[in-house]
């Protein structure tokens, strides 16, 4: 009987489902923590700290992003020369590089857009802050969404030519911070 590469795919497929619902469980219980974490920690917190903490957000979604664009870029024989010469973290580095699609997905998608609502809460708890401090109308909620918006998406569009022109760079600094959590491959 001959396998026509049918069986093939409906791996492929099936391993595309089983990843797609993984991903829907990670997303949902980081967006989960992290809403929880934004929605009762900012409120108590004073307008310039809520500020600092929105900006960190939007940045590690930023990040993540430019992560996530990096390992999708970089070339893997680079990787290989330097884990033959046993540089740390190359190892890693080809592994992030052969799970690209995986990786970008975390990284800009998961983590990016989590950050990306997140951020949203944020500049709406922030504007409730500045209208109850300083009396200024409720409309300063748009303005503030319209500058968490235009910073995410410029710091983006920025981030993602830092990626391409620095990707070998890039992915392997993250490869050599996953190396220092990894106690098996050091090297």
């Amino acid at each position: 009987m001959k396998d026509n590469g049918d069986s093939k795919n409906r791996g492929k497929d099936n391993s595309s489902i089983k990843w797609a619902i993984q991903v829907f469980f990670i997303a949902f219980i980081l967006s989960l923590f992290f809403s929880f974490i934004s929605a009762n920690g900012v409120s108590n917190l004073s307008v310039t700290i809520a500020i600092l903490i929105l900006f960190l957000v939007i940045f590690i979604g930023i990040i993540f992003d430019i992560i996530g664009v990096a390992v999708t870029v970089a070339n893997e024989d680079e990787f290989h020369a330097k884990a033959t010469k046993k540089v740390e973290g190359s190892k890693k580095s080809l592994k992030l590089i052969k799970n690209s699609a995986k990786v970008a997905n975390i990284c800009a998608d998961v983590i990016g857009d989590i950050c990306g609502v997140l951020s949203g809460a944020l500049g709406a708890m922030v504007s409730i802050k500045i209208s109850q401090k300083f009396g200024i109308s409720s409309n300063i909620q748009y303005f503030i969404s319209a500058l968490v918006a235009s910073l995410t998406i410029s710091g983006k569009a920025a981030g993602k030519q830092v990626a391409k022109n620095n990707s070998t760079k890039i992915v392997h600094v993250v490869g050599t911070i996953l190396n220092k959590f990894n106690k098996e491959e050091k090297k």
